[in-house]
């Protein structure tokens, strides 16, 4: 008898060099990836990535912030395997499903019927792209056609598509396809680094704004108390007050992107809710952790007044926007699952006590020299590394190091930061700050 002849499965040098002949890295070049190659992921089990030589590291940023839950949750993995066995997918132009209609029906009753409908997207830029389309058409439907120019926060992150990236000021990613997009007006960040004043100066940049083009703002889009790609920035929800009362009393939009910081991040599911009596934003936008890290999901919230624009016979008034998996059902199975979590599981009091372990575990970073602004909103914790200490390709050596240390963590270029999964106990809060010590000692030794 013949066995057959089995081949040895590819190793982890194997699956680097397949990689890069193959795949085109996101937010990568390319050729440093040829020096430094990615790190290949054979599985994952709950805040635990594994390689394929069984090296294991904590995956301290949720996989680009979507793992809410980590690594192959049983709940999420259920919930799909069942939509599985029933709906796929079908379209949502001319046809709805019980997972869509579902999921639309919690996110309302979680602003309290303020942004009752949800339209559905792919990705965070998309879903922005959406916001910026449904004002702007909005307020041409309403015969305000001047209306068609946005306002976004210095140094904010709103995605990479044309119309994400126009309100994105983020020169990395802006700067090369500046002739392509529109002009937005780039008013001052509330980021709490920048002193005690700092919220009062962006609220009166804002003002002056609002005011000189008056008339022809359709919305502002910001990042509610965090913004993310700057490096963690943090500000107060008093901020978020003010500018929705600003919104109001110049007639504009405004446009919450949760993308990063809402489901339940920062403490609330929704970031903007601890603006508590301020009312809600116009536009909700999420992505990234509504699906748990399974499938690629975004949505809009919005209110029944934005809706009320597009109602009407003629079809050119309707909002066109689509997508060929728009509300796809196994994702839309995931978020309900998700968002079942939330209710039955009192996740946001157990991210509070999460929160509180990091803080107590972090805290002697504090009186780090090497360290300035330790700083946290709930589930995200950061600290800049002071820029005259880091070096050449600081993010880089960083995260190199702390794989070391069973520690997979990226930098956003000085700013050092954790955004977990919500799998955290007291042990593991002082395992992470070990692993993060351990290595700023390691990268920067000489100013230990």
């Amino acid at each position: 008898m013949h066995l057959p002849i089995t081949e040895p499965p590819p190793s982890q040098q194997a699956w680097q060099r397949r990689s890069l002949d193959a795949v085109w890295h996101p937010c990568t070049q390319m050729a440093r990836a040829a020096v430094v190659p990615p790190l290949p992921i054979a599985r994952g089990d709950g805040p635990w990535l594994f390689d394929y030589e069984g090296r294991r590291y904590f995956d301290a940023n949720s996989s680009w912030w979507v793992n809410l839950f980590g690594h192959s949750d049983d709940g999420i993995k259920n919930a799909i395997k069942q939509q599985l066995d029933t709906l796929a997918h079908v379209m949502l132009a001319g046809c709805t499903h019980a997972p869509a209609v579902e999921l639309a029906e919690k996110l309302s009753a979680l602003t309290g019927g303020a942004l009752g409908h949800t339209f559905f997207a792919s990705d965070g830029a998309s879903a922005v792209e959406i916001a910026l389309k449904m004002s702007f058409h909005s307020w041409r439907n309403r015969g305000l056609d001047a209306k068609r120019e946005f306002v976004c926060l210095r140094h904010g992150y709103h995605g990479e598509t044309i119309g994400a990236l126009a309100v994105t000021d983020v020169a990395v990613f802006r700067d090369a396809y500046a002739p392509l997009l529109m002009h937005a007006h780039v008013v001052a960040s509330p980021d709490s680094r920048q002193g005690e004043g700092s919220e009062g100066q962006a609220l009166a940049e804002l003002r002056r704004v609002l005011e000189a083009r008056r008339g022809h703002i359709a919305a502002l889009i910001i990042e509610p108390l965090v913004q993310c790609a700057a490096g963690m920035a943090m500000h107060a929800p008093s901020y978020l007050r003010a500018v929705r009362a600003l919104c109001d009393e110049f007639d504009i939009h405004l446009i919450a992107d949760e993308i990063a910081v809402g489901c339940g991040r920062t403490g609330t599911f929704f970031a903007f809710e601890q603006a508590q009596a301020g009312g809600w934003p116009d536009f909700i936008t999420l992505s990234k952790g509504i699906s748990g890290g399974t499938l690629p999901l975004s949505l809009v919230l919005t209110t029944e007044a934005v809706y009320q624009c597009f109602w009407s016979d003629e079809v050119a008034r309707g909002f066109l926007h689509s997508h060929s998996y728009t509300g796809n059902a196994l994702a839309c199975a995931a978020a309900n699952a998700v968002l079942d979590r939330f209710a039955d599981a009192n996740v946001l009091e157990h991210n509070r006590q999460q929160a509180a372990w990091l803080q107590q575990a972090f805290a002697p970073l504090q009186a780090d020299a090497r360290v300035q602004h330790l700083r946290q909103r709930g589930m995200i914790l950061a600290f800049d590394v002071r820029p005259e200490l880091v070096g050449q390709r600081f993010a880089e050596r960083f995260h190199l190091q702390a794989r070391q240390h069973e520690l997979l963590i990226r930098p956003i270029g000085n700013t050092v930061y954790l955004m977990p999964p919500y799998l955290i106990d007291e042990a593991t809060a002082r395992f992470l700050a070990a692993a993060v010590t351990q290595t700023l000692n390691e990268v920067l030794p000489h100013a230990a």
